[in-house]
């Protein structure tokens, strides 16, 4: 997967996060793709939206992809650094990649990703570290709940 089809499939999963944002949620998306890049699904977290701490962009959007067979074929792409739960369910279901928008305002648990065989790569992408700078400024309480402090 090139860098510039990368880079789109991550202005997808940020196009989701701010669909959440939108809604009064977290700003955190992400997207589900083939190698080819083809989508075959998006979320973004929702735990404020639907009261589940479960709720987050990537458990969003595994759960929208359904019952699959090809989870290892899969790029798993998100706006932020997946938290323990999400990181979890990436090495579970064993995607072939995990994509990731930034990792400075969130650490998570891409060593487990990394330990499990995954590709794991970090754009450093400045519109998704605006995001979480936006969310860090407006709603810090929000987020200090979203993360369990």
């Amino acid at each position: 997967m090139d860098r510039d089809l990368r880079q789109q499939l991550m202005d997808q999963a940020r196009a989701e996060a701010e669909l959440g944002w939108a809604e009064g949620g977290i700003p955190i998306g992400a997207v589900l793709a083939t190698e080819s890049g083809e989508v075959v699904a998006r979320g973004h977290n929702q735990r404020v939206q639907n009261g589940d701490p479960t709720s987050h962009g990537e458990t969003q959007c595994i759960r929208n992809a359904g019952r699959r067979r090809d989870w290892h074929q899969l790029t798993l792409v998100t706006t932020l650094s997946p938290c323990p739960m999400c990181a979890g369910t990436a090495v579970l279901l064993g995607f072939r990649r995990v994509l990731i928008g930034e990792r400075r305002s969130f650490a998570g648990q891409e060593s487990w990703l990394v330990d499990a065989g995954i590709e794991v790569d970090c754009l450093d992408d400045s519109g998704c570290m605006a995001l979480m700078e936006r969310m860090l400024q407006h709603k810090p309480d929000l987020w200090a709940e979203d993360i369990g402090h």
